[in-house]
């Protein structure tokens, strides 16, 4: 009576199976932490595009904010027709003669403040804040992040903007850097001296 069994050629097959299996788990665990990491710095660069958006969003400065309303308005830096018989009063070049656009603020306010309180604000104060954290209670370890990135935030006003440095216009700078202090990336944008149309409100 014949017993089932392996045949050596089939035992040999196995084991050339089972250790090509075991040689190639490091090299599928270094891809999955390499996709692990160009994932996360993903995340950073994203986060760092929201801060840049955060900071374009803020109005001008505080003395952008119109003492009649609560809309950020166009400082006037020399540009404003402060005519009060004129059809463009409070306008500046660009401006639409119509209800409910852009204004120049109501009195004639040129200086561009750096000292706020309010944190929108302060992202676009003439200053380069500190680095800080891009991820929240980032941990180095297996379960957390290997590197915690960090953005600074910079603004520069009367930036070079056409070819030459405007009064009415800010460079945002956001960079993100390592832990070591490697620079990832930079990330620029402009913000104009421009205000905000007001919303259109509707009686019932």
């Amino acid at each position: 009576m014949v017993k089932p069994a392996f045949t050596l050629i089939e035992l040999i097959f196995a084991i050339v199976l089972i250790a090509i299996s075991v040689l190639s788990l490091p090299m599928l665990n270094q891809v999955i932490a390499k996709n692990n990491d160009h994932g996360i710095l993903q995340e950073a660069i994203f986060a760092a595009a929201t801060e840049l958006n955060e900071a374009t969003t803020a109005f001008w400065d505080e003395n952008s904010l119109d003492n009649s309303t609560s809309y950020a308005r166009v400082i006037d830096t020399g540009s404003c027709d402060n005519n009060t018989s004129s059809s463009r009063f409070r306008l500046m070049p660009g401006h639409i003669t119509q209800p409910l656009h852009r204004r120049c603020v109501d009195d004639n306010t040129t200086t561009i403040s750096n000292a706020s309180t309010n944190a929108a604000v302060d992202a676009l104060d003439d200053k380069e804040h500190a680095e800080r954290d891009i991820f929240i209670n980032a941990s180095v370890s297996a379960q957390g992040y290997k590197d915690t990135y960090k953005s600074i935030l910079s603004v520069t006003p009367n930036a070079n903007f056409g070819g030459a440095n405007n009064q009415n216009i800010k460079k945002i700078e956001v960079t993100i850097k390592k832990n070591d202090g490697t620079i990832i990336s930079k990330l620029i944008t402009y913000s104009a001296n421009i205000g905000e149309v007001d919303y259109y409100k509707k009686a019932y």
